[in-house]
């Protein structure tokens, strides 16, 4: 079968528009893959996915519900990929990558398929998540929260600027704000993750 493609190839190869043609079906296969890939990522990139794709997310959203990212001053809602997902290039690449690991968790080992199971393994992927915001240097929290802002109080500047030089991620202080605390082990800050 290889052998008749290959023989193929370079019979149209050997005509004169040949070339061209197989360039343009390469290109246009090529976009079919970015478009495809695209439009996977955008459809899984939205609040809706999330909370009901896989129903234990359900458990999360219900949790979420009524905090300071759902309803809060500004107006401005955080959804799960605003915390969850990087924004553009390689790092969100890598993200969806290793979302595939949620999915294998529910569909495969059925590890985290009902609430009981969720709640036996919460520590464990909060850990993940903590760890994931250290290293990333916050970067999913900074994408939406200037610290330089005015409307930042004084007292929130000065542990801010500490928290800056000792090189403390925004989780390390913030977490449990959209989730329920995990029990079972130290928090973020008791953890010894090295951030970038």
């Amino acid at each position: 079968m290889l052998k008749k493609l290959s023989d193929r190839l370079r019979s149209w190869c050997g005509r004169p528009w040949g070339p061209l043609l197989l360039l343009a079906g390469g290109i246009a296969v090529g976009l079919g893959i970015v478009a495809t890939g695209s439009t996977i990522l955008l459809l899984t990139s939205t609040e809706e996915f999330c909370a009901s794709s896989c129903h234990e997310m359900t458990y999360n959203r219900d949790e979420y519900k009524g905090t300071i990212h759902d309803v809060n001053r500004s107006g401005v809602r955080a959804t799960c990929v605003d915390c969850h997902v990087p924004r553009t290039g390689i790092p969100l690449y890598f993200r969806k990558i290793n979302a595939a690991r949620d999915l294998w968790g529910h569909f495969v080992s059925h590890s985290i398929d009902t609430k009981e199971k969720f709640e036996a393994k919460r520590y464990e992927m909060a850990v993940r998540v903590w760890t994931y915001m250290k290293q990333s240097d916050s970067r999913e929290c900074k994408a939406c929260h200037n610290l330089d802002k005015a409307e930042t109080s004084e007292k929130a500047k000065v542990r801010h600027a500490r928290a800056k030089t000792e090189k403390m991620a925004c989780i390390d202080c913030h977490y449990a704000i959209a989730h329920n605390e995990p029990e079972g082990g130290p928090g973020p800050q008791e953890l010894d993750i090295k951030n970038k």
